[in-house]
């Protein structure tokens, strides 16, 4: 079924590369710089189906994504969702995730380098009196991403209207073209767009009809300069062990008086005691550098490089700096090239 759609991808242009962790997805339609025009402009097209499809069931499904991750899930109605972030016992990264929840479910949308950890740590965590149901989806289903300013113009064209201006991750099941995709406000980015998961069945011709409608296919290599461009860390490289969820800066998935929840009790002390002793920031760079790179001021190391890209207008990258250093119009050196400090809208929502 997921040949089906490589095959339209293919036939459209696209080069596919395999990640580490053995998906195959499209990094390039030979079209990056129109795919980047699209994401301010108009609506690109993104094949999320390599990321994790993770649905949690059964009647204690709420209580316990709430006790597991950081964000208040008690409080969300079949429709709603949010970002969370799931963190060690010592409030460490994982992943950041987007949860949607429906009538009788939860879907979490997962990095695709952090699904198998984490089915392996929600299952750990479900106890035998625990009403709660795992099932990873991933196999069965896909997911694509619009990114732009007229993903809402694109979604009319298939029948959509309800979703335009409701709150981040609402969500709704519709039937289009005889499909049944589940469409959530959201591209993953800062850029304004939509999510759709639907039965990997569909995914050819589902593909093929939002790309007839007029969005412009993105590869993976698009996605990850937004990505960091704009700020959303991602596992491996901002989220690690070595970061907390606040120095990520993820303070929209953080919900202070919730009661508790794995890692609760150092990000509730972080909080209260104004502990970050370091944050994620953009770093606009006058030459390429290799990510791990320390960054200074003078002959002191006030930071790392975690991401680097190329863009048309120059090199950019993300890094954690230290907090006493300072934060937006910090110049500072990167390796052997120069550097400023600067915010991105991913962290400042």
């Amino acid at each position: 079924m997921i040949q089906e759609l490589h095959d339209i991808q293919a036939a459209a242009g696209a080069t596919f590369a395999e990640l580490t962790t053995k998906e195959i997805v499209p990094v390039s339609f030979g079209n990056d710089a129109q795919a980047i025009a699209a994401t301010k402009q108009g609506a690109a097209l993104y094949d999320r189906t390599h990321w994790g499809r993770i649905q949690i069931s059964d009647s204690d499904r709420l209580r316990f994504l709430h006790n597991q991750s950081t964000n208040n899930f008690n409080i969300l109605k079949p429709g709603q969702g949010c970002d969370t972030v799931f963190v060690t016992s010592t409030a460490r990264t994982i992943d950041l995730a987007t949860a949607y929840a429906t009538e009788d479910a939860v879907l979490l949308l997962v990095s695709p380098n952090r699904r198998r950890q984490l089915l392996e740590l929600l299952d750990r965590y479900i106890f035998p009196m625990d009403r709660v149901e795992l099932t990873d989806l991933t196999d069965t289903t896909v997911a694509f991403s619009f990114l732009g300013p007229e993903s809402t113009q694109l979604l009319e064209k298939i029948g959509v209207t309800e979703l335009e201006n409701q709150p981040y991750a609402t969500h709704k099941l519709i039937n289009f073209a005889g499909m049944e995709v589940r469409v959530a406000v959201g591209s993953g980015l800062a850029t304004p767009g939509y999510t759709l998961i639907a039965p990997a069945s569909d995914a050819a011709k589902l593909w093929h009809e939002l790309v007839k409608a007029g969005a412009v296919p993105m590869g993976d290599r698009v996605w990850e300069q937004l990505r960091i461009t704009q700020g959303r860390p991602a596992p491996d490289f901002e989220l690690t062990d070595d970061y907390n969820p606040l120095e990520a800066r993820l303070l929209h998935t953080i919900t202070y008086d919730k009661g508790c929840y794995i890692g609760q009790e150092t990000i509730a002390r972080l909080n209260t005691y104004k502990g970050v002793k370091q944050q994620l920031w953009g770093v606009q760079l006058s030459g390429a550098v290799e990510p791990g790179t320390a960054v200074t001021i003078g002959e002191e190391k006030v930071g790392k490089l975690t991401s680097f890209t190329e863009t048309e207008s120059g090199f950019f990258g993300l890094a954690y700096i230290r907090t006493k250093a300072g934060g937006e119009g910090l110049k500072v050196q990167v390796g052997s090239v120069s550097g400023e400090v600067v915010n991105v809208p991913f962290l400042s929502s």
